[in-house]
């Protein structure tokens, strides 16, 4: 058995051919497709997030009205950007969102992609410090963040309070029991897959790769996903972990799907730079349910994942979205032992 969910950029363009225009319509469109995404059977609905840009870009708000509108389906990011993020504030968003959702949120968090400004973390008032880097300042916050949603306590209470307090150090509120441990770090290479073994975080892997080592990607992934497994185990952790990867996946079951995807059933991987190093890009499988079949059935990361999440072309609209969807549910799920 296996997960199966969307990941959605959150695109809108004012253009004509696009199917959301606004702000306003991603957003809405957004809880509309979380919805359709639970009526056709698949398990999450996850959302990126990009600052500075036509984009989602606040997920709470986006969570809690799609956690009060669904009853079943895991809502998530995917991911993230700790550079960003006050973490004491963020666990007091993804401690209501997540009661609000029933307990249904799986946040991934990370340190980011290349974003749309330089630097843009420091609009936002963070500052990594002479001789720190924006990396760490995102280890830092994630680091607060978990021992803020873990319980921790630390704040001095005021002698004098408006509303009396419990004994001790106060902590952040609202709790959500069992949030830590539905926290996934973004890992866009190996080295960073061990070390969110070692954290206790669950692994998400996209379809990007920031390191290339001359395989195929399914590969190098596969092998990112083993070795964060055997950090977790090293590290003694005692639940198991989860871990997702992102797929671009378009059956082609009708004449729309092939005007919009006939073209890519040939993809391949791409190997390119990003932030100076060679990163390595997965391909898209577009085809009919059969050939999609065969061709998933060789990947050898999807193979290792619990949770697919399928990246898709929000721009197109709910309802030609909620029919992919459904397409990898109804017809290629159960074909490769998913459902």
């Amino acid at each position: 058995m296996k997960n199966i969910g969307f990941l959605s950029f959150g695109h809108w363009n004012p253009s004509p051919h696009s199917h959301v225009r606004s702000a306003s319509d991603v957003l809405l469109q957004s809880i509309e497709l979380a919805v359709a995404a639970e009526e056709v059977g698949a398990d999450g609905a996850y959302f990126r997030v990009h600052h500075f840009a036509r984009q989602l870009a606040s997920p709470f708000p986006l969570l809690a009205a799609a956690g009060a509108r669904t009853s079943r389906i895991e809502l998530g990011t995917g991911v993230i950007d700790m550079r960003y993020e006050n973490p004491l504030y963020m666990a007091e968003d993804a401690g209501a969102a997540d009661l609000i959702a029933g307990g249904r949120l799986q946040l991934g968090v990370s340190r980011g992609s290349p974003e749309q400004v330089v630097e843009g973390f420091k609009y936002f008032g963070h500052d990594p410090g002479e001789g720190n880097d924006h990396a760490g300042m995102a280890r830092e916050h994630t680091r607060v963040f978990l021992e803020a949603i873990d319980g921790k306590r630390f704040a001095q209470p005021n002698p004098r309070p408006m509303f009396p307090n419990p004994p001790g150090l106060l902590g952040i509120e609202p709790q959500s029991p069992g949030l830590r441990d539905r926290i996934w770090w973004g890992a866009g290479s190996r080295k960073t897959a061990v070390w969110a073994g070692e954290q206790g975080m669950n692994l998400m892997s996209s379809t990007l790769l920031t390191e290339d080592a001359g395989v195929p990607f399914h590969q190098l992934q596969a092998e990112q996903i083993h070795l964060f497994r055997e950090a977790w185990r090293a590290a003694g952790h005692e639940r198991e972990p989860r871990v997702s990867v992102s797929r671009s996946i378009f059956p082609i079951v009708d004449a729309t799907d092939h005007a919009y995807f006939g073209a890519q059933t040939r993809s391949e991987d791409q190997v390119g730079h990003l932030e100076g190093g060679l990163a390595r890009f997965g391909k898209t499988y577009a085809g009919e349910v059969d050939q999609l079949v065969r061709d998933l059935a060789e990947d050898e990361a999807v193979a290792a994942a619990d949770t697919l999440l399928l990246t898709i072309p929000n721009q197109l609209g709910v309802d030609y979205n909620a029919h992919l969807l459904d397409s990898v549910v109804r017809y290629v799920a159960p074909e490769l032992g998913w459902r």
